[in-house]
């Protein structure tokens, strides 16, 4: 099948009540094992891309390499989607070249400036067949060129997200309560805001909601990137279980990046530290492609619960 938006994606993850793994790609061999696993597990899949991965790649690299990923696995739904979008020009550019799905991301911006902004990227999207997300509330961290400092972080307000959502005219909306980006997600003991998340629910009642900064961190990959010369100490992210729950509450859509590279990372290190003599790329990107794979069907399977949802 072709590359699709994630309307019908999200109308069933809401009724099944489990969300659908968004993971965001850079290279060749990213794309491959997520593509694998999701084969795999007979899960839909999102792929994303950031504006760094965008200017890393360059566009239509990328395009073209989902263009093969859908081609060697027909019978996945595959959307393609910007992550993070911060201008509308940007937006524009990705809609135009091919990606059936978009993030604007207004959300450094005031209440108003960020629904004229949304309003702007949402007419222009569907005019052209494709989806349109939005953030409102600010999470903490860094991923990319998002960069926001803890003090600057902003839960969601409920009221706000209604209003946001009614006048926007978007398709899904990114909020804040508690997640963060990078590989350090908690200080303490992970908590979030289940009690927003209900309330936002509620009063959007059948609106798909989306998780930005929910890698797990998993522990064995961070422990064998500090094992072969790695230096990422007290690393945490949001437990399996949080994120299963969040599946049930309305969250249809669930970011993961942070856990695609320490996976990666950590597959490279002990393959180069273990040969020494190698050199062939393909031998350690090759363990990155495994390692990804084994890492992407382990979330569709237990911490989405979307595997067998085809």
């Amino acid at each position: 099948m072709p590359l699709v938006t994630t309307t019908e994606m999200f109308t069933k993850a809401y009724e099944g009540k489990y969300a659908v793994g968004a993971f965001n790609v850079n290279n060749m061999e990213i794309i491959q094992g997520i593509i694998e696993a999701a084969r795999e597990e007979q899960a839909p899949v999102i792929l994303q891309v950031s504006a760094g991965a965008r200017n890393y790649a360059k566009h239509i690299y990328l395009t073209k390499l989902v263009e093969g990923a859908v081609a060697d696995a027909p019978d996945v739904p595959i959307a393609l989607h910007l992550d993070h979008g911060d201008s509308f020009e940007l937006c524009k550019a990705c809609v135009d070249g091919g990606f059936t799905s978009v993030m604007i991301d207004g959300s450094q911006y005031t209440f108003e400036e960020n629904i004229a902004l949304t309003q702007k990227v949402a007419a222009y999207a569907h005019a052209k067949g494709a989806v349109v997300e939005a953030e409102l509330g600010t999470l903490a961290g860094i991923e990319d060129d998002v960069n926001v400092a803890a003090e600057n972080a902003s839960f969601t307000d409920p009221a706000q997200a209604v209003e946001f959502v009614e006048r926007t005219g978007i398709d899904s909306l990114a909020i804040a309560i508690g997640t963060s980006h990078g590989a350090y997600k908690f200080k303490g003991t992970p908590q979030l805001d289940f009690q927003r998340l209900e309330k936002i629910s509620q009063l959007l009642s059948g609106f798909p909601l989306v998780l930005h900064g929910a890698s797990t961190v998993i522990p064995e990959f961070v422990e064998k990137c500090n094992l072969y010369g790695g230096k990422i100490p007290g690393a945490q992210g949001v437990p399996e279980e949080m994120l299963l729950k969040a599946g049930k509450m309305g969250v249809c859509k669930i970011n993961v990046d942070t856990d695609l590279r320490l996976a990666m990372t950590a597959s490279i290190r002990e393959t180069l530290a273990e040969n020494p003599a190698a050199f062939d790329p393909r031998s350690y990107l090759g363990a990155g492609r495994d390692a990804i794979r084994t890492m992407v069907a382990h979330k569709m399977r237990n911490m989405l619960n979307c595997s067998h949802r085809i």
